[in-house]
């Protein structure tokens, strides 16, 4: 009987693990422009969604509508990736430094913008929200139709001259370079784009969830990265479709936090779930390697 509560317990909890996976899906869609796209370690996404979250909920407490509110926290998503380019591109610092410097920023700019407060409440009974955890299946449709319209309009965006002058930019610098492409615009570019997605996801998140607080992007590449190469780990190796590895990438988010469900119902502790995701990011990061190291191996072996 125990058992049987327990079972029922975690098919209570899936719908919400659900709608968690695709808030943190289009988040890692936001990590897939930047990391398979522009070939680019951006960490500025630990503090962009905090930002976009922050935004939106001090904008809706504020009596401003929601539906304005989260273009308000993607417009400043997108600054933060400005940001980041520019110190990348025009101040010639590396990449991961870049995000790395734009990230220990935002905590100073989200605590102001929070008031100097560590957290702030979003309640879905006092202001109007357009997701709520109150309202879980409501929630997972309003989200799938936002995720239908962010990949549509990748797929177009990509698809237009300058989309592929980015993708250029990720395939092959110097190529693209040499080929007349303003390679420090499409890097810039890039990351805005990134980093607007990545705010939007924070937007989402602080409605669904009740509140914004201060720490709420800690170890969000991780996730991001974990959605991002779970999701091509088991369904991209099927397609070519740029709309379809897109929404791959949605399902590597559903995934992961179905898993953290489940985690959660068998009675591990989910204090090591971030270290087991990092395990698990840098086991499938490293199999192209260790592929290329047993093939090596097998050759030389055969050799001889």
């Amino acid at each position: 009987m125990g058992f049987i509560n327990a079972l029922l317990s975690l098919l209570n909890a899936l719908p919400g693990a659900v709608a968690q996976g695709i808030i943190w899906g289009i988040m890692a869609i936001g990590v897939y422009v930047t990391y398979k796209i522009l070939d680019i370690a951006d960490l500025t996404v630990d503090g962009s969604i905090c930002t976009g979250a922050c935004v939106c909920t001090m904008l809706v407490t504020n009596g401003v509508s929601v539906w304005i509110a989260m273009p308000a926290a993607i417009l400043a998503g997108m600054l933060t990736g400005l940001l980041t380019g520019v110190f990348h591109t025009v101040l010639g610092i590396p990449a991961i430094l870049s995000g790395i410097l734009t990230q220990l920023m935002l905590w100073s700019i989200n605590l102001k913008i929070l008031g100097s407060k560590s957290n702030q409440g979003l309640s879905a009974r006092t202001y109007n929200v357009a997701i709520t955890q109150l309202e879980r299946y409501k929630a997972i449709i309003i989200l799938l139709v936002f995720v239908a319209a962010l990949i549509g309009l990748l797929y177009w965006f990509f698809g237009t001259e300058l989309g592929c002058s980015i993708r250029a930019t990720g395939c092959n610098l110097n190529m693209s370079h040499a080929q007349g492409i303003n390679t420090n615009f499409t890097k810039i570019l890039g990351l805005v784009i990134s980093n607007g997605i990545v705010a939007f996801s924070g937007a989402l998140l602080c409605q669904y969830q009740g509140f914004a607080d201060i720490n709420m992007g800690r170890g969000a590449i991780v996730i991001g990265l974990a959605a991002v190469i779970i999701g091509e780990a088991l369904f991209g190796k099927f397609t070519h479709n740029f709309a379809v590895k897109l929404l791959c990438v949605i399902g590597g988010g559903i995934i992961y936090y179905i898993v953290y469900q489940t985690v959660i119902w068998i009675g591990l502790d989910t204090d090591l779930l971030k270290m087991l995701s990092a395990l698990v990011v840098a086991i499938f990061l490293a199999v192209p390697t260790l592929k290329a190291k047993l093939s090596s191996n097998r050759k030389k072996n055969g050799g001889n």
